[in-house]
């Protein structure tokens, strides 16, 4: 058994029963033994972290990482172009290879950045290759992900079925969930089109192969006219919703279709700052709020924003605050006493919410005995936090990769003293770097 005992830290525990409080925390091979003010264990290994918060590892529950190597190149492009360009433009020059490179950098910047949960939403994967490529990837990077299968999404050729006509392969789930089959760190869910993006001949046929496998179904909601306007009246008639169903943006939604979604259990992650900047609308977290839901929260993709979980709670929470603002000002001509919102329920968004998201609340998102060691050492004493007053307040609005010290995932130090624990990064950077240089010279 591997012991690690860490001392005098501010833990936010995010457990109502424990709430935060400085004291040590002790780690037993891949869980979390004990929580206590002061906790004895002289041969487990000692980490002195005073003046250090300790807080759940960040759960990223939507990112397209097999972008990575295509960083800012969508900086500029409205959600119309990132379809024309990248879906089907070049996405098709993706070799396995090149997802495999993506995903690697990708999930390791995860790890550097303090997320210990990585919702990986792959949907470029044309053969079994490529998906083969992907997990073996996030394997390597020693992260805990769901590897959500999709389908590419190129203009339609003549003689081929466009691929909102085309249901999940049946036969390459099943390949994929017994390879997955109590792999470890790595699970499967599917990136289905959903009924926004598809006929409603595949919608039925997709939900139909999630609930037969057991397996979580995310699909994206907003972005243009959907293609099954009904679409998801006949889903919802034919008892298909469940918390094993999750949509992601859902900006376009109605307000009564949300509350009967959220009535069925279903679960939404939203992507704040992309959402803002390529045309969705505005994120919809106020409204999930109203009907007691707290969203999880994703980056989205890497070849338009950074990886950086902090970032993305600390969107949704201002731009969430200025809608509520905006609307007490329209009703009562003055700013609103006090914000409704709080740091804390941004944090959650990026630590529980994402777990329950996942189906994982009774193993990650939280600091609580029994679960799994996923967390994060942030260095409150440097230059841009200290004096911490207020702990949660301050991960919210003041931290960055900066104060990544040290990220635990299972146990497993995947960081230490501000240093990704990970051999072959050089040498992945540049592999990154001629990937992407290939894929866009070979689009240009």
């Amino acid at each position: 058994m591997t012991r690690t005992l860490i001392r005098g830290a501010t833990l936010v525990t995010m457990e109502a029963a424990h709430g935060e409080f400085i004291g040590d925390l002790l780690i037993e091979d891949d869980r979390i033994a004990a929580l206590a003010p002061h906790i004895e264990a002289p041969e487990a290994e000692q980490i002195d972290a005073r003046g250090f918060i300790v807080a759940p590892g960040f759960i990223n529950a939507h990112m397209h990482t097999w972008q990575t190597a295509l960083r800012g190149v969508a900086g500029g492009w409205t959600l119309t172009e990132y379809f024309r360009q990248m879906h089907a433009g070049l996405a098709t020059r993706f070799t396995p290879e090149d997802i495999y490179v993506a995903t690697l950098a990708g999930a390791w910047n995860q790890l550097d950045c303090g997320t210990t949960t990585l919702v990986d939403w792959c949907h470029n994967n044309p053969t079994p290759a490529h998906s083969n490529a992907a997990i073996e990837a996030l394997a390597h990077a020693g992260i805990r992900a769901a590897f959500l299968h999709g389908s590419p999404k190129p203009d339609p050729r003549p003689g081929v079925a466009p691929f909102w006509e085309t249901p999940h392969p049946r036969h390459e789930i099943e390949r994929l969930a017994q390879r997955l089959q109590g792999s470890g760190l790595v699970s499967l869910g599917l990136a289905i089109l959903g009924p926004h993006y598809s006929t409603l001949e595949v919608a039925l046929h997709d939900f139909a192969l999630a609930r037969e496998f057991g397996l979580l179904a995310s699909m994206h909601q907003g972005g243009g006219p959907a293609r099954t306007p009904d679409g998801w009246a006949r889903l919802e008639a034919a008892g298909l919703l469940g918390p094993h169903i999750n949509i992601v943006h859902g900006n376009d939604l109605s307000d009564a279709q949300l509350a009967r979604f959220v009535d069925a259990g279903v679960s939404f992650s939203l992507t704040p700052e992309n959402e803002l900047t390529q045309g969705h609308g505005f994120p919809i977290t106020g409204r999930l709020r109203k009907l007691g839901v707290a969203p999880s929260l994703g980056v989205d993709l890497e070849s338009g924003l950074s990886g950086e979980m902090f970032t993305a709670a600390r969107v949704a929470l201002g731009v969430q605050r200025a809608l509520d603002h905006a609307a007490h000002r329209a009703e009562h001509g003055a700013i609103a006493p006090c914000h409704d919102v709080s740091c804390r329920e941004a944090l959650e968004w990026i630590t529980l919410a994402g777990a329950r998201m996942l189906g994982m609340a009774d193993r990650i998102g939280s600091l609580a005995a029994g679960k799994q060691a996923d967390l994060v050492l942030i260095d409150a004493r440097r230059l841009n936090m200290m004096p911490v007053h207020d702990p949660i307040n301050a991960i919210v609005m003041q931290a960055s990769l900066a104060n990544i010290d040290s990220v635990f995932v299972a146990g497993v130090a995947r960081k230490r003293h501000g240093r990704l624990l990970a051999d072959g990064v050089p040498q992945t950077l540049e592999m990154l770097r001629a990937s992407g240089e290939r894929l866009l010279g070979a689009h240009a």
